[in-house]
């Protein structure tokens, strides 16, 4: 069987686990040619491809990002998008395809499967926001840098009597923000699960000093927002998936807390630092069994599924149960979290 295979979306600490996995088990125990698409769905509708074997997938469990690139291109973009992707399958005589992506490039592969197109799913975000999995493999490599990072931020806070604002990923889920938060210490947690007050905000951070602390740490999530009215934000571009690109609103909310309290307040802005670089051994682990799974849904031709995490055990779940919904976090833990924030 020739099984295509692509990554979508933003790179992912363990995407290479992933391929290799499929790889070793499809080529070497099932004896299936895997052919790998550079860029996502867009180099499967361009025909830019790459036989992917045991040999040249070597060395890869531990090497953050992925070897075959990756896009943010959507096939329903353009009228003709789909038509091209199954005119690029039956091309290359593909059979099967591995889809490896979060909400958006699963969203196409359940387009896709409803199509009649054999597809199998592997969930991939740092943002943790994909339903039907309990984690994403990538998610805990960024919780950790994070964490690494904030207790960085403390030393130097305390140092030199500051408010550190740390800004982390997460457009619509505050899964990273919380983690790290909880795992650094962190004074204030601000997430896309529920709009902030920026008064509030401040309460605590003076509240906080007056007791005798002499600095604060603030972690938040890109997408987190005030209450309306409560202070302004920007807007930017957006992609093929109507997504705004964030970055910058902890920036919006230095000015705000500096202001109010006077107090000398800094930012850090992890960015892209939460996806690079080489993943946890959990998530190698969670990434490797995945790819172990996906291929074996495809040989069994169990297509229209996504693999998942349930507990400790890696099963497959209907393609339309992952994209219906986006995972946010567990307000509960949230509240356990401001036991020690102000």
């Amino acid at each position: 069987m020739r099984v295509g295979m692509l990554n979508g979306g933003g790179d992912c600490p363990g995407l290479n686990a992933v391929i290799r996995a499929v790889v070793r088990k499809g080529e070497g125990r099932y004896g299936h040619n895997i052919v790998g698409y550079r860029a996502g769905w867009r180099g499967l509708m361009e025909g830019d491809s790459v036989d992917l074997t045991v040999e040249s997938t070597h060395g890869l469990l531990h090497r953050g990002g992925t070897i075959l690139g990756t896009s943010r291109t959507n096939p329903y973009k353009s009228d003709d998008g789909p038509a091209k992707v199954r005119e690029a399958l039956e091309r290359d005589h593909i059979e099967a395809l591995i889809a490896v992506g979060g909400e958006d490039t699963l969203g196409v592969a359940e387009k896709l499967s409803a199509g009649g197109v054999k597809v199998v799913g592997v969930p991939k975000t740092i943002d943790n926001d994909l339903s039907a999995t309990d984690y994403t493999f990538g998610f805990h490599t960024a919780v950790q840098i994070a964490t690494d990072a904030i207790d960085r931020l403390h030393t130097t806070a305390e140092s030199h009597d500051r408010v550190m604002i740390c800004e982390v990923m997460g457009r619509h889920a505050g899964w990273i923000a919380l983690y790290s938060g909880m795992a650094g210490g962190a004074d204030v947690i601000l997430v896309p699960e529920e709009p902030f007050d920026i008064e509030e905000v401040c309460r605590r951070i003076v509240h906080r000093h007056r007791r005798g602390a002499r600095f604060s740490i603030v972690v938040v999530a890109e997408g987190a927002v005030p209450v309306e009215g409560s202070m302004s934000v920007t807007s930017g571009d957006v992609d093929e998936f109507g997504h705004v690109r964030l970055g910058g609103i902890s920036n919006r909310i230095m000015e705000e807390i500096a202001q109010r309290t006077g107090y000398d307040t800094r930012v850090t802005i992890l960015g892209h630092v939460l996806r690079g670089g080489t993943p946890t051994a959990y998530d190698r682990v969670i990434a490797t069994r995945c790819g172990l799974e996906a291929i074996d849904a495809v040989h069994e031709r169990d297509f229209g599924k996504m693999v998942a995490l349930h507990g400790l055990k890696i099963v497959r779940v209907p393609l339309s149960d992952a994209v219906g919904t986006l995972k946010t976090i567990d307000m509960a833990v949230l509240d356990q979290a401001a036991v020690f924030s102000g």
